[in-house]
Formats: structure tokens, sequence, C-alpha cells
């Protein structure tokens, strides 16, 4: 496993060639935001990212440069963990607040054991459909574009692995969760899917990506911070 980008021994590194660069892409940034930032700032001729953050989400963003690119598909393969807060009783078409909520259903007879219960039935080899709000494609176009348009579409079932799935703080309609889970899970069907199970309907109010693999959170950097380090380095 290459080590990420450090100020202790930036000197044996080279962008241009290839190496593993830890972004804790901030709010309201889409993925590819943060790629063509590096690309333009410190001039990167060949950079991706390995794993897609919605705009809404924070956390951690694997970007490759140089030969490392050939090692996306690994680092996108590998287990995610996630931290988020889901609200019960409303609802979104995006299940974010990308868009307005259209439902609202009472909440308040609940009980942490009843929240319990459901929990369980998320744990393991699950499906899930993709979220009509995201970035797979169906018919060469891309679904939140067929969304904006209001066209339907046919989305299928997935199966994914859900290694952990935590309440690790309830506060009605706040749940505060964490999650372990396969590539290509969508956390925010898991949000959807947990409040029809209540049968009150729920949206995701917040998430960060903490781990990919053996890559944490805690050891990226902000992207304003990484482009000026990297400047001052004149790397």
């Amino acid at each position: 496993m290459p080590e990420p980008y450090s100020l202790f021994n930036k000197e044996d590194y080279d962008f241009q060639k290839g190496e593993v660069i830890l972004i804790d892409k901030p709010l309201e940034w889409t993925s590819f935001d943060v790629v063509n930032k590096l690309r333009y700032q410190i001039k990167l001729k060949k950079i991706g990212h390995a794993g897609t953050l919605d705009p809404l989400a924070s956390g951690l963003l694997i970007l490759c440069t140089g030969k490392m690119t050939k090692r996306i598909e690994q680092f996108q393969s590998e287990e995610k963990e996630y931290e988020g807060t889901l609200v019960l009783g409303k609802t979104t078409p995006s299940i974010d607040l990308e868009t307005d909520f259209d439902s609202e259903t009472p909440y308040a007879h609940l009980k942490p054991e009843d929240l319990e219960q459901v929990r369980r039935q998320f744990v393991g080899e699950i499906k899930q459909k993709p979220p009509i709000y995201s970035a797979i494609k169906v018919d060469g176009e891309r679904l939140y574009k067929k969304a904006r348009k209001g066209k339907e579409a046919i989305i299928r079932e997935r199966e994914v692995n859900i290694l952990a799935f935590e309440l690790t703080r309830i506060a009605l309609p706040e749940v505060d969760f964490r999650i372990v889970c396969s590539k290509g899970t969508y956390i925010r069907s898991i949000v959807s899917d947990f409040g029809k199970a209540l049968n009150v309907g729920a949206y995701l109010a917040r998430l960060r990506r903490t781990r990919n693999g053996d890559f944490h959170v805690r050891d990226a950097y902000q992207i304003d911070e990484f482009v000026e380090i990297v400047k001052q380095d004149g790397l």
C-alpha cells in the first residue's frame, strides 16, 4: 500500500510520476471539483479520484496521480466507513437536502428498541436500489440528470455487504450512525429503506466518509492547505 503525501518525507515525492493524495473534501464541492482544483493549481497532467462523494457529503477523498491512477480501481473496491445523521419523519426526492421535502409523517411513537430491531435488517448482505439522484448511468444518461428532467428510469437492485451499522445517538427525529460497507453501497438508499421499514420515512442530513481501506480522514489535508504546501515546496 502506498503512503499518502506527507509533510515529513515530501522530498521523496513526484506527483507527475505518480502519488496518492488524501483530501478531506469540503461540503458543496463535487469530487471532480477537487480533481480540477489540483489539476490546475498544481499543474498535474494525470489525476483522478477513487470513489465519488456527493456534494452534500464531506470526508476522505483518495486522489491518484501519474502511474498511481492504475490503482484507482483497487482503492474503489475496498471497504468504506461513514458516519452521519439521518432524520426520521420527513422525506425528499433526493433523500438528502438537495431537494425540498415531499412528505411528513409522525414519528413520536417510535422507541429506541424499534430502531434497533430495524437496524439489524441492514447488516450483512442486503439488496438496495441506487437513489434516483445518483451518478450511475441508465440508458446512457446519469440518473440525476433524468431525475432533474422529470424522467422515469428502471433502477435494478444490487447486492451490497454491510459489515457494520451502529446507531450511535438517538435524539428523535435525529439518529446518528456509523456504517462500514462494501464497494457500491449507497448510504442514502440505506437511510431511505430504514425510514420505510419504520413506516415514517427518513432523509440524510449529514454524511462524512471517515475511512477507505487503510486510509483514514484524520490523515487527509484540507484542499487549500494542500495546494499551498505543495506550491511552497515547489513540487
